[in-house]
């Protein structure tokens, strides 16, 4: 089975009801493993056997629902081209019918005043109340300007389903007939002593209302995507490469890995890889969050999209086209905006049977005030009013708006959010495990102190130092690398130097390296895995104690089953750790260290950071069931922990995978970042705080769109229903429950932008 993911854009959808019916259209396809259709993008995220089926079979399966899906262009930039294309067509036909209908509205409205009014308006012309006149200019209005309305209709019916669409076509289909009935037959209403007033003017105004609404809703959801705008404006459009010792700008979509790139002051980087030549300040906010331009020298790293500040420089592209750290980002974002928080499975329930509900409330109000009042006229005003105030697209909106700017905001803070739900868990954390190396710590350890036994001066020193730095080179742990710089920097070895033979070579995760270099057989590692082998290493442990009460990690050394030597390795906190732990500790968060590392160090660290809690030595076979036991705990509430593991590197990817929340340092490895829910790019501590409190916003901010949803439903209905009638002789204006229905969508997608001004105080 080969799986693959398309992005789909939607044509077609007037609320959340049509969202709904499209995926559930789209999962009835065989092969298809898992669909989630984002009313607020106008989206499909589909996932699917591309072995089973084709894209063609899910976009015929969209089309026979009555909607239209086209995938949306490989290239990011093409893609937001397309979008705004679409976005421009849509809003421009929006435009020119409004305007149509508010010019209508205001002849129309002006014309009724003296009924609306119940007065005698002598400066209003009779002939603009003439209901041939109202006919013929609401016409174009009801069938040009509201054709979207009643086809939508006309669709659900053949589906057998109903949406927003059935709900204004038959109020304002009801209001144009009932005025139609009127106008040609206005004695049979006379004789039966009903009204013979025509509502022409209010199925008008209230398409017309719903128009205004939808234009400004469809401009407010498009600023809501304004994090991914800017990404993917981030994205240089061309690339000065060498080749034949000739510079070429050439397309962006043309730079192969490779390529040596030449980069000027001000300009864009265009794709990821390495400096080779020159040095210069790089611009990396927009990516990482950082506002302080970051150095860069030869053999640095450098992001495509950031901003070469000052110097010229020229650098070996290592990741092009959707490999680029940004073009991740984009697809990171992109496929958060378009999941689905859990909240969000309530307002689907919901919006699955609002329509039928509200439709037949609607008629249980027209049979109500038919029976007990014998008014047809206020049975089917009130009716009407039903049917238009009614809106299921505030309900629809409410959580994908909040996490659609809630996601892109964390974006543009350095802090990728794979989905909605690790967004709506992280509000609910109340305990935070952090791994120590590089994650408290710089991740950058450096040799402080080495010994042998036989003192600091003896001959012996430099050529043990040369034995562990050979057996060091074959080691990727951070630990290694320093060694094998320290060995360097004290001439044991030259960075070309190879031994003479190297066997038998193996890593021992958690304990340390061990393996026969020039005859001689080396264990290099903790003080827990000498003892297991057996080693003596007493006559050291003094040096050991009083270095590792100094916060610094000790490397015992064996040659032969002996012990050698001891080295000190100090790996200094990161500036910021020590203010976003007290920072999680003032915000109600309990905080624990997990490291590897030997208790005595574990302790010096833990103090100067101000943790109580620590987990030492642990093997990296065993963090995952550190973080088991934790959630086993009960909060003050007697309730299970909510536990998120931080970490970086590839031992900590079972813990991060066993936490409710994964959080990955993202300067760290590609595993570990895979393993996670939430990546900080920046690796600086203080984004924990952010992605919390951001996600405490952002929740907060879905509670209150909720709230207004249910609650404009719960009250406006009953109001629509005439249930003031019998108090005050108070009946809803159709034309003003239009114009309630019309902006509680774009009321609810005004809150939701307010997290746009999200700032970390």
């Amino acid at each position: 089975m080969t799986t693959q993911t398309e992005h789909l854009k939607l044509q077609g959808m007037g609320c959340v009801a049509c969202a709904v019916t499209i995926e559930k259209a789209i999962k009835k396809v065989t092969g298809v493993k898992e669909c989630q259709v984002n009313f607020a993008l106008s989206q499909a995220l589909v996932i699917y056997d591309n072995q089973q089926i084709k894209l063609t079979d899910i976009q015929e399966a969209v089309n026979k629902a009555g909607y239209q899906a086209f995938p949306l262009s490989d290239s990011f930039l093409a893609q937001e081209d397309q979008e705004t294309t679409i976005r421009k067509k849509e809003e421009k036909e929006l435009l020119i019918k409004l305007i149509l209908g508010a010019i209508i509205s205001i002849i129309l409205i002006v014309g009724s005043l003296p009924m609306m009014l119940g007065l005698e308006l002598h400066f209003i012309p009779h002939w603009l109340h003439d209901p041939w006149l109202q006919l013929i200019l609401s016409s174009p209005v009801i069938f040009w300007c509201g054709q979207g309305f009643f086809i939508g209709a006309i669709k659900a019916l053949k589906r057998g389903t109903s949406d927003m669409n059935t709900l204004v076509s038959l109020g304002t289909g009801s209001a144009y007939l009932y005025s139609l009935m009127i106008t040609f037959f206005p004695q049979l209403f006379k004789n039966q002593n009903l009204s013979t007033e025509v509502y022409y003017e209010s199925a008008v105004v209230i398409i017309t209302l719903i128009l205004l609404g939808k234009l400004l809703e469809n401009r407010a959801k498009g600023q809501t995507s304004s994090a991914i705008h800017k990404l993917i404006g981030l994205q240089g459009k061309t690339a000065r490469v060498i080749r034949e010792n000739q510079e070429f700008d050439i397309s962006l979509e043309d730079v192969r890995v490779g390529d040596i790139i030449l980069v000027r002051p001000g300009e864009k980087i265009p794709v990821d890889g390495r400096i080779i030549e020159g040095s210069s300040m790089i611009d990396e906010a927009m990516i990482t969050g950082e506002a302080i331009p970051v150095k860069k020298e030869k053999e640095d790293e450098v992001i495509g999209g950031t901003i070469n500040k000052i110097g010229s420089f020229k650098f070996k592209a290592l990741k092009v086209g959707k490999d680029t750290l940004l073009a991740q980002i984009v697809k990171l974002v992109q496929e958060a905006q378009n999941s689905k928080a859990p909240i969000q499975k309530l307002a689907d329930r919901i919006t699955e049977f609002f329509v039928p509900v509200v439709m037949v409330i609607a008629i249980a109000t027209f049979l109500i005030w038919l029976i007990t009042e014998k008014n047809l006229t206020l049975a089917l005003v009130n009716a009407v009013c039903v049917l238009i105030i009614a809106c299921p697209c505030a309900l629809g909106l409410a959580t994908p708006t909040s996490i659609m700017v809630g996601t892109g905001k964390g974006a543009e803070h350095g802090i990728l959010i794979k989905d909605a739900q690790s967004l709506e868990l992280a509000h609910q954390l109340n305990t935070i495990v952090l791994d120590k190396t590089g994650t408290i710590t710089e991740g950058k350890p450096t040799v402080t102190n080495y010994i042998t036994v036989s003192g600091i001066t003896d001959s012996n020193e430099l050529k043990l130092l040369r034995l562990i730095a050979f057996l060091e080179k074959n080691s990727e742990h951070p630990l290694g690398e320093a060694i094998v710089k320290y060995a360097l920097s004290q001439n044991a070895i030259h960075s070309k130097d190879q031994p003479q033979s190297l066997e038998n070579f193996s890593a021992m995760a958690g304990m340390g390296v061990e393996g026969k270099v020039e005859n001689s057989f080396i264990h290099m590692g903790t003080s827990h895995w000498f003892k297991e082998l057996g080693i003596n290493t007493e006559v050291l442990e003094e040096y050991a104690h009083q270095w590792e009460k100094e916060a610094k990690t000790t490397v015992w050394i064996a040659v032969d089953g002996n012990l050698q030597g001891l080295i000190a390795i100090a790996d200094p906190v990161k500036p910021s750790s020590v203010k976003a732990i007290q920072t999680l500790q003032k915000m109600g968060l309990e905080v624990i260290m997990l490291t590897g590392d030997n208790p005595h160090t574990a302790e010096a660290i833990a103090e100067e950071v101000g943790i109580e809690r620590i987990f030492a030595q642990v093997r990296p076979a065993q963090k995952g069931e550190v973080i088991k036991s934790v959630q086993q705990e009960k909060t003050n509430r007697k309730t299970q922990k909510k536990v998120a593991m931080v970490g970086d590197g590839i031992n900590d990817a079972p813990a991060l995978a066993c936490a409710d929340l994964g959080i990955a340092i993202g300067t760290g490895t590609d595993v570990a970042i895979a393993a996670s829910d939430i990546t900080l790019i920046s690796g600086d501590l203080q984004s924990i705080v952010t992605a919390i409190k951001l996600s405490r916003a952002t929740m907060k901010n879905i509670r209150q769109n909720l709230f207004f949803a249910y609650v404009y439903n719960i009250l406006g209905i009953p109001i629509a229903a005439g249930i003031l009638y019998p108090l005050f002789q108070i009946e809803l204006n159709p034309m003003i429950a239009g114009g309630a229905m019309a902006f509680s969508s774009v009321s609810v997608v005004t809150n939701a932008l307010r997290l746009r001004k999200f700032q970390i105080k």
